[in-house]
């Protein structure tokens, strides 16, 4: 079979940097709320319930300041993000949902149809993140029985298949682990999707050159991730294909860098040693081989958390997946969002705790930086529907305070 071309239709062509946020769709607080990679269901942290309410608030700030869209996590430690999506499409006009999902939990003919519906009635606002299970016994409980490496082959068959539905044809597929015959969608997606892809492991890495659009890193030092980007360049110039490529970060960003060291140091105050050693050992046993890249960078204990200039370890003592947080000045955290962005980086999936407070830090303060440097432009008309972020009042940068 020939190549494939690009699984998804990009977003409207705009030059400059795509910045996205979180739902926080399994609880928020003013400290580090637990959750996914082998950490137990209910953490602790969570004060603010995931309710539709909360949640629509934090999705209409941030389409307020200028994010373009919002992940939405998957697993059994959250609230199903295929749901809560389609509700708070009601209470939003512009912002798109990265939808995570999980390809065998489904069928490849459901999923597609499920896609295509959504677009008609969000118009055209879902982008969809692919999750293939890096954690067994998570994927056990939902009943799929399969082991890591037949996890990644069904998603490619999986994903050729959605693919082709999506792009008008009828399907019928006799593969290893799945089978249709005569799929195909009565109407299709307008536009076609975006697949977000992440994985670090070597059964993840061709699966993502041959299917995704935008292939997703976790926020490693820029060395690490310029290495990783450069691996998935060869794989996709082997299948015929060029990516895009997204990053996932924490943001803790304040008028001065000494402030910003004062919240991150917050949160991890008096510290519950019992709970990292908990949480830590949940996380040891994942499957997942971005988990265990996020938990050689802190080592599992609170020294030496800045790993790299104003990339702070500290999240991932507490919360599994993304584990690394941006932390100064407004001015230096674009300073390091840049740094990545000339890796190639061009879209930014961040949050923060709590998720909505922390949105506008970023959004009054870092986007309008980059706005001034021509790296960024607020997705909305600067005189449609009034959403334009204001200046920040941000003073200069301090040295930072220990980590």
């Amino acid at each position: 079979m020939p190549l494939e071309p690009a699984t998804g239709t990009p977003p409207e062509p705009r030059d400059g940097l795509r910045f996205h946020w979180f739902l926080p769709t399994n609880g928020d607080g003013r400290d580090i709320v637990g959750g996914g990679h082998g950490v137990a269901v209910q953490s602790a942290g969570a004060i603010r319930p995931a309710t539709l309410g909360y949640l629509g608030q934090v999705a209409r700030g941030a389409e307020q300041l200028g994010f373009e869209g919002a992940l939405t996590p998957t697993g059994a430690w959250c609230e199903d993000a295929w749901l809560a999506t389609a509700m708070l499409a009601e209470v939003t006009r512009r912002l798109k949902f990265i939808v995570a999902f999980r390809p065998g939990l489904l069928s490849p003919m459901l999923a597609a149809q499920m896609a295509a519906t959504f677009q008609r009635y969000s118009g055209g606002r879902l982008l969809l993140n692919v999750v293939t299970g890096g954690e067994t016994a998570e994927q056990q409980a939902y009943g799929d029985f399969l082991g890591k490496a037949e996890r990644y082959q069904r998603c490619d068959e999986f994903l050729d298949i959605v693919t082709r539905l999506w792009h008008g044809e009828t399907v019928s597929h006799d593969g290893r682990h799945l089978r249709v015959a005569g799929a195909r969608l009565a109407r299709r997606p307008d536009p076609v999707p975006p697949l977000y892809f992440g994985g670090s492991s070597a059964e993840a890495g061709p699966v993502a050159a041959r299917r995704c659009d935008v292939y997703l890193t976790w926020g490693e030092p820029p060395a690490a991730v310029d290495a990783k980007l450069r691996w998935m360049d060869r794989l996709a110039q082997g299948a015929g294909r060029t990516l895009r490529y997204g990053i996932r970060l924490h943001v803790i960003t304040r008028d001065t860098a000494h402030e910003a060291w004062m919240a991150a140091n917050r949160l991890i105050r008096g510290i519950d040693e019992a709970m990292v050693r908990e949480v830590q050992e949940g996380l040891a046993a994942s499957e997942s081989e971005g988990q265990r890249r996020m938990r050689e960078l802190h080592g599992g204990t609170a020294d030496n958390l800045e790993v790299s200039p104003n990339l702070w370890a500290g999240i991932g003592l507490l919360r599994g997946g993304a584990g690394t947080a941006l932390v100064g000045s407004h001015a230096e955290v674009a300073d390091r969002i840049e740094e990545y962005a000339e890796l190639g980086i061009s879209e930014f999936i961040l949050s923060g705790y709590p998720h909505l407070e922390e949105a506008y830090w970023f959004g009054e303060g870092v986007l309008p930086i980059l706005r001034r440097r021509g790296r960024w432009q607020h997705p909305a008309p600067e005189n449609g529907d009034g959403l334009v972020p204001s200046a920040p009042a941000s003073g200069p940068g301090q040295p930072a305070a220990a980590s």
